[in-house]
């Protein structure tokens, strides 16, 4: 009964909810950028009245960055931990913006209204649908269904260069039995859904350098040794005419798709077709005999992200470079260890270097990829709660790209993640014009309460 008059209360409060989003919006914290610092510390000051007027014991935590923001809410049975961050993009370029990015809209669309501004859907929108829930149970009850805890970040967005050393100083703080993340999206339009897989990433990269100096090619072309050649000749060898990554060792650690997961991957109706003709793309490119969600969830990459040398100025220049360079990444899945992909990868590199020719390695990132158990009661609750909801059946599924704080939370505090966010694939996020669907930020409300009372 308590749970009907809870979503009651949010259909008849979305208004003022929405007030309270816009409010938020206005404050351009911007992480990246130090001209921001007093508006990251503003939105951080906004966020602890805000939880403290729910009841929270709530306060603004300092770092070499810019401030946390913790807040604890008692409660029986289930610890939740839940996760956000306050900081935004940079809003570069202004010119492509429709209305001014810190000027929050609601705009009508073809799709309906949304919420247009940045930090819309990353993340304030996002982060805003679990404390409108945790209001919505306080101002029908008076109390939280479950023990709520509340972490949000201020840098997010410009790397997190503050937030392990904080949780590697306040582990029994976070520590709960489960943490929620709300940075995701939905796994189709109307269809929601858990990630509970998150791809790693390691970053490399490689300098060749081969005469000691630019070469006329007329003069030294042919005897000499170009490294864009040898640059060229390594890179393409990184995979076979299958799609395949061949660097020793590459697949170990690569899981199989849990029969469960790949049912609800194909009740998705993925067209990889369409996915791919949004842009101007036909057929799939990654390994043969995987779908095309397998290919972007479940299965590990080999990119080459840039790739340069010689004269590429206007106009042409016959020129044998000095020197060839590129950047690479790989999308890791499952156990896969980053520090030996790196190693295979440079091991690679150098089997195909002439006598003539010197390496060099830039190491960028390393972080191995989420596998959340799914076999924890609550991802199960959570799963059902969100059908409820939504009115159809709620999916596990795995995201491309890398959510460093969930794992932090598995490896640092040993807790697992629920990823559960309700953006859509043209929110703009990072881009101009940002949005956020009115409807999400109403059912994602709707969806939080649900969960709250799923777990209790």
């Amino acid at each position: 009964m308590s749970l009907n008059s809870v979503l009651a209360h949010i259909d008849a409060d979305q208004e003022n909810a929405l007030t309270r989003l816009l409010d938020l919006l206005r404050i351009q914290s911007i992480s990246t950028d130090p001209a921001y610092k007093d508006e990251c510390d503003k939105a951080a000051d906004w966020l602890v009245a805000d939880l403290a007027g729910l009841g929270f014991d709530a306060s603004k935590r300092p770092t070499p960055g810019h401030p946390m923001v913790m807040a604890h809410a008692p409660g029986e049975g289930t610890h939740v931990m839940f996760y956000g961050h306050y900081d935004v993009q940079p809003v570069d370029p202004l010119s492509l913006w429709d209305s001014p990015p810190f000027e929050p809209q609601i705009e009508d669309t073809p799709n309906g209204k949304v919420i247009r501004g940045r930090g819309a859907s990353d993340d304030k929108g996002q982060l805003m649908t679990f404390i409108e829930a945790c209001r919505a149970w306080k101002a029908v009850t008076g109390s939280l269904p479950i023990k709520v805890s509340v972490f949000l970040e201020g840098e997010e967005e410009s790397s997190s260069p503050s937030l392990v050393p904080f949780m590697k100083e306040n582990t029994d703080e976070l520590r709960a039995d489960v943490t929620l993340i709300c940075d995701t999206g939905m796994a189709r339009p109307d269809t929601p859904g858990i990630v509970t897989m998150l791809r790693g990433l390691v970053g490399q990269e490689v300098k060749i350098t081969g005469p000691a100096r630019d070469l006329h090619s007329g003069m030294y072309g042919g005897i000499a040794m170009n490294p864009i050649r040898v640059l060229n000749k390594a890179l393409a060898a990184l995979h076979d005419e299958n799609g395949r990554v061949t660097l020793d060792g590459f697949y170990d650690g690569v899981p199989d798709l849990p029969e469960q997961v790949a049912k609800q991957w194909q009740g998705l109706g993925f067209d990889s077709a369409e996915f791919l003709g949004e842009v101007g793309l036909k057929h799939p490119a990654g390994e043969a005999g995987f779908t095309g969600l397998e290919q972007i969830w479940s299965r590990p990459t080999c990119d080459v992200n840039g790739i340069w040398g010689g004269y590429t100025g206007d106009g042409f220049k016959t020129v044998l470079p000095s020197t060839a360079q590129a950047k690479i990444s790989f999308r890791l899945v499952g156990q896969q260890d980053p520090q030996q992909i790196r190693d295979a990868f440079q091991a690679h590199m150098r089997r195909h270097l002439p006598e003539d020719c010197e390496i060099e390695f830039i190491d960028y990132g390393l972080s191995r990829a989420s596998v959340m158990e799914i076999d924890n009661p609550a991802f199960e609750k959570a799963r059902q709660a969100l059908s409820d909801e939504w009115q159809v059946e709620a999916a596990y599924v795995g995201c491309g790209g890398s959510i460093p704080i969930a794992g932090h939370f598995q490896n640092i505090i040993g807790t697992q993640s629920m990823l559960i966010g309700f953006g859509q694939d043209d929110d703009n996020i990072h881009s101009p014009n940002e949005k956020y669907d009115l409807r999400a930020f109403h059912k994602g409300i709707r969806s939080w309460a649900r969960i709250l009372a799923a777990l209790a």
